[in-house]
């Protein structure tokens, strides 16, 4: 069946959808599941919806919290959701995707410590809980943009993403920058700890630095080659968190499990077919458990290269080649099959928003088989930040309110303030146009 633009007005037609295109998508009308808290490492989380990294590219010049992150992450507090992923946050200068991306010093520790404090209140007061606050670190790697221009540092040459823009040799990172990072990583926990985080995301997903090397199977050197080289600097990174973070400090991570390439160019791909292998994303969230990393946070595709993979779509930078509960489908059977993997571990499902205000009966079905321990929801908070509440206190989301999957977000991240154009269009309606004015 060919791509179709979200058009559900009940379950029971999502439910008919699914059967006609042969589907596995677990769904139920019952919500109790979202309502139910979650221990967490020594934490417990109150309820199992969560909110993903969304970066809003609203930094100050000092790399801290600016207006627009303030009033962001003030709306995400109120929404009643247990879980508060704190989007991308640079671990150095040069790993930056933009020159708004946020990023944790000691100058500016206290500027996140403020916020943090502020998000806690909000949401005690509104809702009586304390939510879990994870900050994501990350290398942008190949989309590193520091100055906004592009200033790539590649695990190695990729034809498929090279395809746009070839990279000079010198663009190639090598073992000893890498070497380095490690230590990075374990500063960043530490001023993580100190500005009242709850926990740190080792992020390698969504095409950067950690979650390219993963599939760089024709890199030379310690980095490269053997899945053991190709997960030496993600497993060292996260070594490195754990022994810096105090007791009770979550490491944890957004990890790819499908780069949605062929072998070898992507990570958790066949080498006999496009089509997911997760043989070695399998073994590597094995290893991470037995390291004690309590939370693990899915996802796949990369959408600078296959947005339709990870952000099933109605409108974006080209036709998806599939119908879109095809990819939601895909999305959550891969996440079911790793939480098989390690059903001790607790795992984030990811590919909620697309669905709309249906999405949260496939939340609850993903929680009652098992498939997931928390659901999260990534531009459905752009657009409707307090849908956590409307499902806790209502039991149903505002079809008026929610995401409609268009895009126009991802649009402003690559470019400048990223935000909802369609329900927050006060604030970033003049944004857009004015990007769109500028060419």
């Amino acid at each position: 069946m060919p791509h179709q633009p979200f058009h559900y007005r009940s379950l029971a037609e999502l439910i008919a959808e699914r059967d006609a295109l042969g589907l596995s998508l677990a769904l139920q009308e019952d919500l109790s599941p979202l309502a139910q808290p979650l221990c967490i490492g020594d934490m417990t989380a109150p309820n199992r919806l969560a909110i993903q990294p969304m970066e809003g590219c609203d930094s100050n010049e000092h790399s801290a919290p600016g207006e627009l992150t303030v009033r962001r992450y003030h709306r995400f507090a109120g929404s009643g959701a247990a879980l508060i992923w704190f989007e991308a946050t640079a671990i150095v200068p040069e790993a930056r995707a933009n020159p708004r991306q946020a990023m944790l010093t000691e100058e500016n520790v206290d500027a996140f410590k403020r916020l943090i404090d502020d998000m806690r209140a909000i949401a005690m007061k509104e809702h009586g809980i304390n939510p879990m606050i994870i900050v994501q670190l990350t290398h942008s790697g190949r989309y590193s943009k520091p100055q906004g221009v592009p200033a790539p540092i590649a695990a190695r040459h990729n034809p498929i993403y090279d395809r746009d823009r070839a990279l000079d040799e010198a663009c190639i990172v090598q073992d000893s920058c890498l070497d380095a990072l490690p230590d990075q990583y374990a500063r960043a926990v530490r001023l993580a700890h100190r500005a009242g985080f709850d926990g740190a995301d080792i992020k390698a997903c969504h095409g950067y630095l950690l979650c390219e090397l993963l599939s760089a199977h024709t890199r030379a050197g310690r980095y490269g080659g053997s899945f053991e080289n190709r997960t030496r600097l993600y497993l060292d990174a996260v070594r490195a968190a754990q022994a810096a973070a105090p007791a009770g400090f979550i490491v944890t991570s957004r990890l790819n499990a499908y780069d949605g390439l062929p072998h070898p160019w992507g990570f958790g791909a066949s080498a006999q077919s496009p089509q997911e292998d997760l043989a070695e994303p399998i073994a590597l969230v094995k290893k991470l458990h037995s390291l004690g990393m309590p939370l693990i946070n899915i996802t796949i595709g990369n959408p600078y290269y296959n947005p339709h993979v990870n952000r099933p779509y109605d409108e974006g930078q080209y036709g998806a080649p599939e119908h879109p509960l095809q990819g939601v489908a895909r999305i959550c059977r891969i996440t079911a099959a790793l939480k098989a993997a390690v059903p001790g571990m607790a795992v984030v499902s990811s590919g909620n928003s697309y669905l709309r205000e249906l999405s949260p009966y496939m939340a609850a079905g993903m929680l009652a088989t098992g498939a997931a321990d928390l659901v999260g929801f990534g531009r459905e908070a752009f657009a409707y930040p307090d849908f956590a509440r409307d499902i806790m206190a209502d039991g149903a989301m505002n079809p008026r309110k929610t995401c409609i999957a268009c895009g126009k977000c991802s649009e402003l991240m690559r470019q400048t303030t990223a935000g909802c154009v369609v329900r927050d269009a006060r604030v970033y309606a003049p944004i857009y146009q004015a990007m769109k004015a500028g060419g």
